[in-house]
């Protein structure tokens, strides 16, 4: 099954004078022209192609790279516009991406930069786009933890922050407080949860605060230990109040430290203790 308006990865069937046909299944064939072909192609070869319609209808494939597939939010500049709507931009030389009047929040104009949400239309199977995109946002519920990193579109910047469009599917925010450098619009960013709220939206923030908290605290009972023999006798019961006074840290934080040594194999957690295990005890 091709998926229209994303990569695939299709066989090369047949070649023509024009370019090739892609196996696609069922016995469907895709044309990819010949100035996406390789001068070494052959029949078998297995290529990475994006796949969309052309004005005709027909299925096509290109080598070239768009700046968004279907179901990405993207800003986009208009190419043109006509009696059917807006053209955009999308990297794709031989067919622009039409945004219909309906599908406009408000009208847009030659030379514009839009954000837009890609599609597929149900009913005619033709990549469009829309700028209605409270449309395409929030409709699936969240499942993050804190610290979860996640990719954000920054698309409007407010007195409290940036609104974000989270892992194309979900509100976000980025509060103002939470950003020590300045943060460019338009331009997707790697970023991490802070809280999940009940409506859906997610607080984030640009810096994992948390799991450096963790790493730093971890490194540093690695080092206690080493001096201390490989053995300390503090674990996850000991009480906050010792923690506190021997790290520095929260009993929480404390706890996700070990935890993570465990895992690493680099600790046994003990009744009394923790202590190195075989291995980083001999180093």
């Amino acid at each position: 099954m091709v998926n229209i308006g994303r990569y695939n990865t299709l066989r090369i069937n047949r070649f023509v004078d024009f370019g090739a046909y892609l196996e696609a299944g069922d016995g469907q064939e895709i044309l990819i022209p010949a100035k996406f072909l390789s001068p070494k192609a052959q029949v078998g070869d297995e290529i990475n192609v994006f796949v969309y319609k052309d004005s005709h209808d027909r299925l096509i494939a290109t080598t070239e790279k768009p700046f968004a597939q279907v179901g990405d939010f993207v800003f986009l500049q208009v190419a043109e516009v006509n009696q059917y709507g807006a053209f955009l931009d999308w990297g794709i030389e031989a067919k622009h991406l039409l945004v219909p009047f309906s599908e406009q929040r408000d009208r847009m104009h030659q030379g514009g930069v839009y954000l837009v949400y890609i599609y597929l239309d149900d009913a005619t199977k033709r990549i469009v786009a829309s700028s209605k995109i409270e449309k395409f946002i929030g409709n699936v519920v969240p499942h993050y933890k804190r610290g979860d990193e996640v990719t954000a579109l920054p698309y409007q910047h407010t007195p409290i922050g940036y609104k974000c469009i989270v892992d194309n599917l979900h509100y976000g925010m980025i509060y103002a407080n939470e950003v020590f450098h300045p943060i460019e619009l338009e331009e997707p960013i790697k970023v991490f949860v802070k809280n999940v709220r009940e409506d859906g939206k997610i607080d984030l923030t640009v810096s994992d605060r948390a799991r450096a908290r963790t790493r730093d605290l971890a490194q540093e009972i690695m080092d206690t230990l080493l001096s201390q023999g490989g053995f300390l006798p503090v674990n996850d019961k000991t009480p906050a109040e010792e923690i506190s006074q021997r790290f520095g840290s929260s009993k929480k934080d404390f706890k996700k430290a070990i935890g993570k040594l465990y895992k690493e194999h680099k600790i046994a957690i003990e009744e009394d203790g923790i202590s190195l295990s075989h291995g980083d005890a001999e180093q």
